[in-house]
């Protein structure tokens, strides 16, 4: 089987992002964090996006949902790995529906994209964070299945500690 990367029905398309989409693509994550409540945190650009979406090979990789030609998401992925299942999987960076398409199966139809980009493949895992406050999306999520991994604890290093923990190289 191979996953169609063009995909419409009733009015609502899900595409593969193209060059074209980069300042769209830039304009929904800052919805996204202003949604977040974390718009002074983005520092990505058009520029970056671009060499990073389109590099050769590509690292990252978009979609974008389209409800009447119009841009009403998107959802920006990346390659993980797993040891545990010797396998790669996705990791979902961004899943954003504009507020005005919402409620219409997008963020569903944006995330069956991925799964079976992830069956295809062979990969055995679909993975993402979610804010803890979003209960509107943890019962989405609920409801197609998605588990909570409360056992495990994010960590991040960046800023002044990711630097001082690189000298000590």
């Amino acid at each position: 089987m191979r996953v169609r990367l063009d995909v419409g029905v009733g009015g609502v398309l899900i595409r593969a992002a193209t060059v074209d989409d980069v300042p769209l693509v830039l304009s929904m994550i800052r919805e996204l964090a202003e949604f977040e409540r974390s718009l002074h945190e983005v520092r990505a650009t058009e520029e970056l996006l671009r060499a990073n979406l389109f590099a050769d090979p590509p690292m990252v990789f978009a979609h974008i949902a389209e409800v009447d030609g119009q841009p009403a998401g998107f959802a920006l992925w990346f390659l993980n790995f797993s040891t545990w299942t010797g396998k790669h999987g996705i990791y979902l960076d961004d899943l954003y529906v504009r507020p005005e398409a919402r409620s219409r199966g997008i963020g569903r139809r944006l995330l069956a994209t991925l799964a079976a980009v992830c069956v295809e493949r062979g990969y055995d895992r679909l993975d993402w964070w979610v804010l803890d406050w979003n209960s509107d999306a943890i019962r989405f999520y609920r409801s197609i299945g998605a588990v909570a991994m409360d056992e495990w604890t994010v960590q991040r290093l960046s800023g002044d500690a990711l630097r001082a923990m690189a000298a000590h190289t």
